[in-house]
């Protein structure tokens, strides 16, 4: 009886094993950390996908990119956003120029601003919250600022400090 169970243990760990192979050769995305066209913080939560882009004017910058990393044209999409001082904060609304979002203020001064991007694809849809800290300092590994770096370079820290 032993023997029996144990064989079955075995064929159905074997199994799970077989159909998680299966489902991960369907994965039909990745999960590569990437900026968006301009260096912005990418959020594929949504479709078209949205780039967070902080301008030399530290305006925000909002565009939509579709599944080849290409910039499309707004509609009747809704984003907010709130960053800075928790106590205090900013809140951000947008205005579309040209192929983008443009916000109506800039951000407040700061390398390292606790920002919520709120999402709606329609105007009644639903939002799809990002949260994220905005830190503007400049990698010292690839193009982008901190908060759209695609080099995962603090996960190698994270390695350092456990051993």
């Amino acid at each position: 009886m032993k023997t029996t169970l144990l064989t079955l243990a075995i064929a159905a760990l074997g199994l799970a094993i077989n159909v998680s192979a299966a489902d991960k050769e369907k994965h039909d995305h990745d999960h590569e950390i990437k900026a968006g066209p301009t260096g912005g913080k990418l959020i594929t939560e949504v479709e078209p996908h949205v780039e967070f882009f902080v301008n030399k004017d530290k305006m925000v910058e909002i565009r939509f990119i579709d599944d080849d990393m290409k910039v499309v044209a707004p509609g009747e999409q809704v984003i907010s956003v709130t960053l800075g001082d928790r106590s205090a904060p900013t809140k951000l609304s947008f205005t579309k120029e040209g192929n983008m979002l443009i916000s109506d203020k800039a951000i407040p001064e700061g390398e390292n601003l606790p920002t919520v991007v709120q999402i709606k694809t329609t105007p009644d849809a639903k939002a799809v919250t990002e949260k994220f800290n905005l830190n503007l300092e400049q990698c010292p590994t690839c193009k982008n600022q901190e908060y759209a770096c695609t080099c995962a370079h603090g996960e190698e820290e994270e390695t350092k400090k456990k051993e």
